[in-house]
């Protein structure tokens, strides 16, 4: 590519503007703005800076230069600015399984180990106690028939589940303690190993969240005491999720919804989304970030490793139908501004002061306007 390049008398009849227009304003969403590095412009180009292109101080168009140069097209499409952060690959939720009975424990589930709503969980004088799903409210009380409140809707609703009812037979949103309820439960209580009553007394059963758990690790060991309100196991969901820690002055350019790529530790990138974006700011090390999180649009393509470090790209602007150039076609001038070196047919070289806009930096290229820049035409870039 040429250090500096001297129009012909032919090419002086319409010179670009000896100086660039300024810079369009920024297209704004949600204030986050993609970071462009000028310098790796310049040293893409093997340092070549224009001093001033259009300065009719030569005769000869055919300078010779010492950077080699190949040829690229302006193109026109859809371009994004990605911001680029660090994330850990786990699995959604976290949450503590309090114990409620006395005794001794029998059984512990392994860590990693996954348990499905309506299975045992672990095991107190040997007796089960079982995993249901539910949120609304710990288990407190001995329930029974008669009995009304949020952690009855949450039995109704889990039993309605299993199919140990129908909805005809139990409302899955009624809080009462009804006679369905009591036949449901019998059925449970015998398929799980336990004493068939109808009655869930407190410490039978534990009600989490989620439908399915993932064992994260143990609070108590095998024919250790089972005190009461003691943590027994720290679980998880088993539904993947990529966690970033984003600095807090970038929350207002992340938005739920926002497509991303993640790159995971072997390499391979999968598509996400952003599924929340924390509000309450936290100190980690020497910034202040938020918590966000990422769902992966193909959870299997993640693997199985848990607490992986991987990188998240996070599509923050997109525009289309723009023109496009390689990011190191752009030449700095010396007066401030940009300009790309057209290759005309005939080989004539001709330089053409452009307006950069969004940087797309996955892609390499970066938006432009300018006089005289059309769709297709040829324009100098520098070969290694």
């Amino acid at each position: 590519m040429s250090a500096t390049q001297t129009p012909t008398e032919d090419e002086e009849a319409s010179p670009p503007e000896r100086q660039s227009a300024p810079p369009p304003a920024r297209r704004k969403r949600r204030g986050l703005t993609a970071l462009v590095v000028v310098a790796v412009v310049v040293a893409a180009g093997a340092g070549v800076v224009v001093a001033d292109p259009f300065q009719d101080t030569a005769k000869d168009a055919s300078a010779k230069t010492t950077a080699r140069t190949g040829l690229a097209k302006v193109t026109q499409g859809t371009l994004s600015a990605r911001t680029l952060e660090n994330g850990t690959l786990g699995y959604a939720g976290s949450y503590d399984v309090v114990n409620n009975t006395k005794g001794t424990i029998t059984e512990l589930p392994a860590v990693g180990e996954v348990i499905g709503q309506g299975h045992v969980l672990y095991r107190v004088d040997g007796k089960p106690v079982v995993l249901l799903q539910g949120a609304a409210a710990p288990v407190y009380r001995d329930l029974a028939y008669g009995a009304e409140g949020a952690d009855v809707r949450q039995l109704n609703a889990a039993l309605v589940t299993l199919k140990y009812a129908t909805k005809a037979q139990i409302d899955p949103d009624s809080d009462y303690f009804s006679m369905q309820t009591f036949y449901a439960l019998k059925e449970l209580q015998e398929d799980v190993g336990l004493k068939v009553s109808g009655e869930l007394p407190v410490g039978q059963a534990v009600f989490l969240p989620a439908e399915e758990i993932r064992v994260i690790k143990t609070g108590a060991v095998r024919g250790g005491p089972a005190g009461q309100g003691q943590n027994i196991l720290q679980v998880s969901s088993t539904r993947r999720q990529v966690t970033v820690q984003l600095n807090a002055s970038q929350q207002t350019g992340v938005a739920v919804g926002d497509k991303v790529t993640i790159t995971l530790p072997n390499g391979k990138t999968t598509a996400g989304e952003v599924s929340s974006v924390g509000k309450v700011a936290k100190q980690v090390e020497d910034k202040t970030t938020i918590e966000v999180q990422i769902k992966p649009k193909d959870p299997k393509a993640t693997g199985g490793l848990d607490q992986a470090p991987v990188q998240v790209a996070i599509v923050s602007d997109t525009v289309k139908d723009v023109l496009s150039v390689p990011v190191n076609a752009l030449l700095a001038l010396a007066g401030g501004g940009y300009a790309v070196e057209v290759v005309e047919s005939g080989g004539k070289h001709k330089l053409i002061a452009v307006r950069t806009g969004l940087f797309d930096d996955s892609e390499g290229k970066v938006e432009v306007s300018g006089a005289g820049l059309a769709v297709g035409q040829k324009i100098a870039v520098p070969t290694s």
